[in-house]
């Protein structure tokens, strides 16, 4: 039953792959009547959105759109996301138009200043575009220099003015103008926008955007998330990566010391399928990455059965790769191993150490078994019969060796003195498997 729940989850993630990309734009226009295409650019900037822009432009283009709109509502997100989104964006021989509708910040500020025009509505914003690490500190000088230098040229691609693009990611820059001092990031409201050129117009929503173009009776096909980039999008989160990495190499190695296939083999195979699914259909990994994964996990299984640690570390090597080779940056990789790490030594120590005894799912992975003597479980015998017995040394002692007593040999071991062979000895005291004798003669003195 589990086996074949498994093989399910499987094929449906497969299927997963072919769901088409949205209802709508399946009753599209047909390629001889003038089309928009409206392209939705909400929450935060990464790698999944990019795959669900790509394929919203190559749709626009197979229909022939006159016209393709962003829709722009971001807070901002990943800098290679939205140096990647820009390159699609003035790749296209569309004319591209940004509406900036609530905020365009950070890497959406990036992404408005590639399209050809910009439109904004009423209390909409648009900058503040500091580069920022992981941790949320400023990023260092080689890569602010590197966005600065972006900032510049998306400005200067559409004849803007360039020294308020770079205002936005430099909070050095003195704009009295604008009323915007040194020290904090430039954020243009629809009106500063439209009065240095950064903004065409500001426009309550996108139908009076759409009249304004002179488009309204055009055929508006809207782009919508398919349920796989949903998916991607949740997974390639930052958030979610370490916490599908901690599940999978928790299941597999609880399953991996229990017998059969249970519940934390399925939650850990589960969990690392989805994680390089999803980065399969944000483009982050191909099929490479989850073959090495999967070579990596035989190497770690064959290591139970044959010793030696070397096919264990290949593996594991293997799979940190497929790992690495998967996420959108190196530094993002090596947090999520890092705390995957970290939360498998620290729930396996609860589990085992405090759960242990009161969670029924251990019984199989605790020996819990134990061996009495009063159940006749003997490991040594202990021979206190044989105190007080003469006999003589077969061998030298030095200080052990072999001694016979009437017509049983027996191992036993001086006081710590060197006795020759033949020499009478007594068995003084008996300690387990240790057999003590003394030289009689010296007994008698």
């Amino acid at each position: 039953m589990r086996i074949r729940s498994t093989i399910f989850i499987l094929c449906l993630l497969l299927l997963l792959s072919f769901v088409p990309s949205g209802f709508q734009q399946s009753t599209s226009a047909n390629e001889s009547e003038k089309t928009v295409y409206v392209i939705p650019v909400h929450e935060t900037v990464e790698k999944g959105l990019l795959a669900f822009i790509n394929r919203s432009i190559e749709e626009a283009e197979e229909m022939n759109a006159e016209l393709v709109i962003l829709d722009l509502n971001t807070p901002g997100g990943a800098v290679d996301a939205a140096s990647d989104i820009a390159k699609s964006v003035t790749s296209t021989h569309i004319p591209l138009i940004a509406f900036v509708n609530k905020q365009a910040l950070s890497a959406g500020a990036y992404i408005a200043l590639s399209a050809d025009e910009i439109y904004m509505t009423p209390g909409s914003t648009m900058g503040s575009a500091a580069i920022i690490d992981q941790q949320g500190n400023a990023a260092g000088e080689k890569a602010e220099s590197f966005w600065l230098a972006a900032m510049k040229s998306a400005a200067e691609l559409n004849d803007r003015d360039p020294i308020y693009a770079m205002a936005m990611a430099d909070k050095d820059i003195d704009l009295p103008k604008l009323n915007a001092g040194k020290g904090e990031l430039l954020t243009l409201t629809p009106t500063q926008a439209l009065d240095v050129g950064y903004s065409e117009g500001t426009f309550n929503n996108l139908d009076e955007l759409l009249v304004h173009l002179n488009v309204e009776n055009h055929t508006i096909v809207q782009s919508e998330v398919s349920i796989s980039e949903s998916i991607a999008r949740f997974i390639t989160h930052p958030v979610v990566v370490p916490i599908l990495l901690s599940l999978g190499s928790l299941g597999l190695i609880l399953e991996l010391y229990s017998p059969g296939f249970g519940i934390p083999g399925f939650v850990g195979i589960s969990s690392l399928l989805l994680f390089f699914y999803g980065h399969t259909v944000a483009g982050l990994a191909g099929m490479e990455a989850l073959l090495l994964f999967v070579v990596g996990f035989i190497l770690l299984v064959i290591e139970l059965f044959v010793p030696g640690g070397i096919l264990g570390i290949i593996g594991l090597a293997a799979i940190l790769t497929s790992v690495f080779i998967s996420t959108e940056s190196i530094e993002l990789a090596a947090i999520s191993v890092l705390i995957a790490f970290l939360v498998c030594i620290i729930v396996s120590v609860l589990l085992f150490k405090v759960f242990g005894k009161k969670v029924k799912l251990f019984d199989r992975l605790i020996l819990k078994d134990s061996t009495h003597t009063d159940q006749g479980y003997v490991s040594t015998v202990n021979r206190i019969d044989l105190i007080g017995r003469e006999g003589k040394a077969l061998t030298p002692l030095r200080p052990s060796g072999t001694a016979v007593f009437a017509d049983e040999y027996v191992d036993v071991v001086t006081e710590g003195v060197y006795l020759a062979e033949n020499t009478s000895v007594k068995i003084v005291k008996v300690e387990g498997a240790r057999v003590v004798v003394r030289e009689i003669s010296k007994l008698e003195e």
